[in-house]
């Protein structure tokens, strides 16, 4: 009678070597960097977009995720390529930052951004700035500075004049698009909450080679705001988070709701205490901001390098890339 073990060995030495002892599969090792950026959410239809104007869009995301992808590629700090991303979106009119943000009731421009560290959560943020070509540079001063974190109005202009940042007359930052809008709404005899294009936003998150985060966001705010109304962009918590421990966040949509929510914190401590995906926080977060009656999404990191969105409007203009060659952009909800 042939013995169990024997059996078992002369029926292995029928197959190949490298069948009889297959190794375990190898997981996918998380990307060296990763990017990822918005340009806005908001009522965004392809069947309300020339095939023109949704090009430009696109050409313009590809552009600014390109310059901080190649920050990441050469090694380069997270916080300068979300930096290097924003500057592009700032200067594009296209969207609502820096040149082409929207008319204030009284027909002025006023500029707020944020941005955030995640190694040790330092942070700037500024708001209300009229002359400063490129907001998301002054609150990155204001970060580096480190006395403070939020400075706004005429006192953040004081302090861009002491770091010598780049200024620009009023009518550069102002589009004929913005100011229609703007017309538009006073016509219509409404509020700035009774409009759909009511807010915009650009904004970056990444992660670098050393595996550090960083997060930071700009706006103009929203058409025919009043009152030296301030909404979330430049709010740390609820616009920008970034901590190394769990994921950074930047943030558009209706600002109002995305502070009372903490936005951006909520969706990072759902990771670091609950232990949740970055999916999964994100998609709970954007859901409680629904329930509460607000609308806008969120561009997500995970410690890991995975990115996110999540967003419960009809589109987002939005981008992603990173080390193991993901390069694309989007804008509606369907893609």
């Amino acid at each position: 009678m042939i013995k169990p073990l024997a059996a078992l060995v002369a029926i292995l030495a029928l197959f190949p070597a490298t069948l009889a002892a297959q190794p375990a599969a190898e997981e996918a090792e998380p990307p060296r960097w990763s990017l990822a950026i918005h340009g806005g959410a908001g009522t965004l239809k392809r069947e309300n977009m020339t095939p023109e104007r949704e090009q430009a869009y696109r050409s313009a995301l590809q552009a600014a995720l390109d310059a901080g992808a190649r920050v990441l590629a050469d090694g380069g700090d997270a916080l300068d390529a979300v930096e290097a991303a924003i500057v592009l979106l700032e200067d594009n009119p296209l969207f609502n930052a820096g040149r082409g943000s929207v008319f204030t009731w009284e027909g002025t421009n006023e500029m707020d951004a944020s941005i955030m560290d995640g190694r040790t959560r330092a942070a700037g943020a500024v708001a209300g700035v009229t002359t400063v070509r490129h907001p998301i540079h002054l609150a990155r001063a204001v970060m580096d500075d480190g006395r403070h974190v939020f400075l706004s109005g005429a006192g953040a202009e004081q302090f861009a004049t002491a770091k010598r940042l780049e200024r620009m007359p009023a009518e550069w930052f102002a589009t004929p698009h913005r100011r229609q809008q703007l017309d538009d709404m006073k016509a219509r005899e409404v509020s700035a909450l009774d409009v759909e294009y009511k807010f915009g936003t650009v904004g970056a998150v990444a992660r670098d080679q050393k595996g550090h985060l960083a997060a930071g966001t700009s706006t103009g705010g929203m058409t025919g705001k009043r009152w030296g109304r301030i909404g979330d962009a430049p709010v740390i918590g609820a616009g920008t988070w970034a901590d190394d421990r769990s994921c950074a966040v930047s943030a558009t949509g209706w600002g109002e709701f995305f502070i009372r929510a903490g936005v951006a914190q909520a969706i990072c401590d759902r990771v670091l205490l609950a232990g949740e995906g970055v999916q999964q926080a994100s998609d709970t977060v954007i859901a409680e901001v629904a329930a509460m009656g607000g609308d806008g999404g969120v561009i997500v990191m995970s410690k890991d390098g995975e990115a996110v969105f999540s967003f419960n409007s009809a589109g987002m203009y939005r981008g992603r890339a990173n080390s193991s060659g993901a390069s694309e952009v989007a804008i509606f909800a369907q893609e």
